[in-house]
């Protein structure tokens, strides 16, 4: 099964087919006409929304919305967490509802990160009967009944709700194709590294939906763009303008802090103990790519990698195959490389990654940061998110 999701995720990203192999040309067909099914499926299910036959549950209190367009790797889950501390630091408790895809991992790492905030998740495919318990055990209030100060922070009255733990907003991660939930403010991610792809929808290509679907947006956000060049961005948002001229759009990197050893969630290695070392990067995530590069930066004197399929989860084979690449390079550079792995891999299964002992294996710890460009900057995102919360 790994083999064909890699064979298939070289198809939905490759520019050229006559340089695909026999093999992957081969089911091209197949993926055409389950692309096929998946874009009539797609444009019946919006039909059946759009006339009032699927009905959309509006919830008390406002609901940003962070989705994509394309699968795994748009930083969908930094952001969350960013816009989470956001709306704390602003004296607004809100609720995080995520599905808990393929385990939870990226639950468990917000719950991580959020531990002592006044912040809430809520995991569950059914968003608005998660949200609904919440708001029973907890109480909510829409901050946009009460009035706010210049600075994105609140009066005492609203600072009295949140002591008692009421929800004042919430939080839709991976929301753009909930649509059972209405959104006050939908926020598109778009991985800056890997684009579009082939432009083509599931399972031929990596879009969710067609491009034009960034006419609902209400802002973009480019996400790795640090490691991006300054022409791909601007190739990047002039494509978003095209479809949508008056798009808000931001750039976003995710920076490294520390480092945490498996084993001792406490500790926190500093990123200088990676400098020139050899590191083998194992991850299973949806931009390999911008996970190794990130190492890269740090001055490794080499960085391998074994790149597993977005949450797949790590079996004693794998351990194995991860063991037998370490000690290639350890014979080839006389030195012992250290594994460096993302909190996600770590959150998925921590315990299965003990089993690399004697080897050191680090997990990479890292946040989200706004790039200025053109006026965008992280000053002018909470602003967004100040006007959503404002009295109307």
């Amino acid at each position: 099964m790994e083999k064909l999701r890699r064979l298939v995720n070289e198809i939905t990203y490759a520019q050229d087919h006559a340089k695909l192999s026999p093999l992957q040309s081969s089911i091209i067909p197949l993926l055409s006409f389950a692309s096929s099914v998946y874009c009539f499926t797609l444009s019946l299910r919006r039909s059946l929304y759009h006339f009032g036959f699927f009905s959309k549950h509006r919830l008390a209190v406002p609901v940003i919305s962070v989705g994509n367009l394309t699968w795994g790797g748009n930083g969908k889950t930094p952001m969350v967490e960013f816009i989470a501390h956001s709306l704390a630091d602003s004296g607004i408790s809100p609720l995080i509802l995520t599905r808990g895809y393929a385990g939870g991992d990226e639950a468990r790492m917000l719950q991580r990160h959020l531990l002592g905030r006044p912040v809430k998740i809520g995991v569950g495919a059914n968003r608005a009967a998660t949200a609904a318990s919440f708001f029973e055990k907890y109480g909510y209030v829409d901050p946009r009944s009460c009035k706010f100060s210049e600075r994105i922070s609140i009066d005492e009255k609203v600072r009295g709700h949140l002591k008692s733990e009421q929800i004042g907003a919430v939080i839709l991660d991976d929301g753009m194709q909930h649509w059972s939930l209405s959104r006050d403010l939908e926020i598109v991610m778009v991985n800056g590294l890997m684009r579009w792809g082939n432009r083509q929808l599931l399972p031929l290509g990596p879009l969710r939906e067609p491009l034009m679907a960034l006419r609902r947006a209400d802002v973009a956000v480019v996400h790795h763009a640090d490691l991006v060049s300054e022409q791909n961005l601007k190739d990047i948002e002039s494509e978003i303008r095209e479809i949508k001229n008056s798009l808000p759009v931001f750039f976003t990197r995710m920076a490294p802090s520390c480092f945490f050893e498996v084993g001792n969630v406490n500790s926190e290695v500093p990123l200088r103990t990676v400098c020139n070392a050899v590191l083998l990067c194992v991850s299973a995530i949806g931009s390999a790519d911008a996970f190794a590069q990130g190492l890269e930066k740090l001055g490794a004197c080499h960085v391998d990698r074994l790149d597993f399929s977005d949450h797949h989860l790590f079996q004693a084979k794998d351990i194995e195959m991860i063991r037998k690449k370490l000690g290639e390079l350890e014979a080839k550079f006389n030195s012992k490389p250290i594994v460096v792995v993302t909190e996600k891999d770590y959150d998925r299964d921590s315990e299965i990654l003990k089993l690399l002992h004697p080897f050191k294996v680090l997990v990479l710890c890292s946040k989200l940061q706004i790039i200025p460009h053109r006026g965008c900057c992280e000053y002018s995102f909470k602003k967004l998110l100040k006007e959503l919360l404002e009295v109307k």
